[in-house]
């Protein structure tokens, strides 16, 4: 093992703080990649749910071990001591998010943690869109896109693989609250207000409101409102301000943030629209 300023090169943890909302609590991210180091055993207040994206892990848990590989996703329940370590030479690499017990029972009945029977998952679909959240989320950690897409994403691994019973999906009046919330958001597009708070305002839970939205419109919260600030950044970009300047004066982050979905949105970036759209003299 080579080190560098006494630390073993190959021994890399990241930890990323994410608001679910606007003032929302925090969510914790994990990203780690570990050649050979062993978890003394240990607990968390949360679920802890991990998707393994290299290598090989042994995690001691419940009186057995389980060995995640790459793709499988790993649920800890709160209070459960566990370890973790390297199952083979090569060492391991997993994502995992802290999440309490209330994001798992947004879309079931009751409030009790649900209990899943088996720790180690097999749900590639849901392993892949956890690792894009967590990976998109750790690079910008951005309040609104977290809660929308970590409760939909904790509903789904408690529906799909926990003895929780589920609630109707059926929202009535599904139109008119999407476009209430859809009104607020472009309305407050410089700091959106929190799910939380807007399906408290309609007498809902946060996984209703979210079904809501996304029946109605296609897309969740979060994406709905990139493409409004895209749509304002466009119209700011044709008047010559550079997108440094317009990325702030519309909602984004940053640069970076902006240039993300402009891409996503038009398939160019911000300065080669701003740039055409000049050479044009439109």
């Amino acid at each position: 093992m080579r080190t560098v300023g006494g630390e073993e090169v190959g021994e890399q943890a990241l930890w990323t703080r994410a608001r679910l909302g606007r003032d929302g609590p925090p969510l914790d991210l994990l990203t780690a990649r570990f050649d050979r180091h062993v978890y003394a055993p240990h607990a968390h207040d949360e679920f802890t749910i991990g998707v393994c994206v290299g290598g090989s892990e042994i995690i001691d848990y419940r009186g057995g071990r389980i060995r995640p590989t790459p793709g499988s996703i790993v649920v800890l329940a709160p209070g459960e001591m566990h370890t973790g370590g390297p199952a083979e030479t090569g060492g391991y690499a997993y994502r995992a998010l802290y999440a309490a017990t209330s994001l798992l029972t947004d879309g079931s009945l009751g409030t009790a943690a649900p209990h899943f029977r088996d720790p180690l998952l097999d749900d590639p679909d849901l392993a892949t869109a956890l690792s894009r959240t967590h990976t998109e989320l750790a690079a910008c950690p951005d309040p609104l896109e977290a809660e929308s897409r970590i409760p939909w994403l904790m509903t789904a691994l408690t529906r799909r693989h926990s003895t929780a019973r589920a609630i109707t999906d059926t929202v009535a009046g599904a139109d008119h609250i999407a476009r209430t919330v859809r009104d607020r958001l472009a309305d407050e597009l410089m700091s959106p207000p929190s799910l939380a708070a807007l399906a408290a305002d309609l007498g809902l839970s946060r996984y209703q409101l979210l079904r809501a939205f996304r029946t109605t419109m296609g897309v969740p919260p979060y994406a709905w409102l990139a493409q409004h600030r895209v749509s304002r950044a466009r119209g700011l970009l044709e008047t010559g301000l550079r997108p440094a300047e317009v990325a702030g004066l519309v909602g984004f982050a940053d640069q970076a943030h902006l240039t993300r979905w402009f891409r996503r949105v038009l398939g160019v970036t911000p300065a080669a629209y701003r740039n055409s759209v000049q050479d044009t003299g439109v």
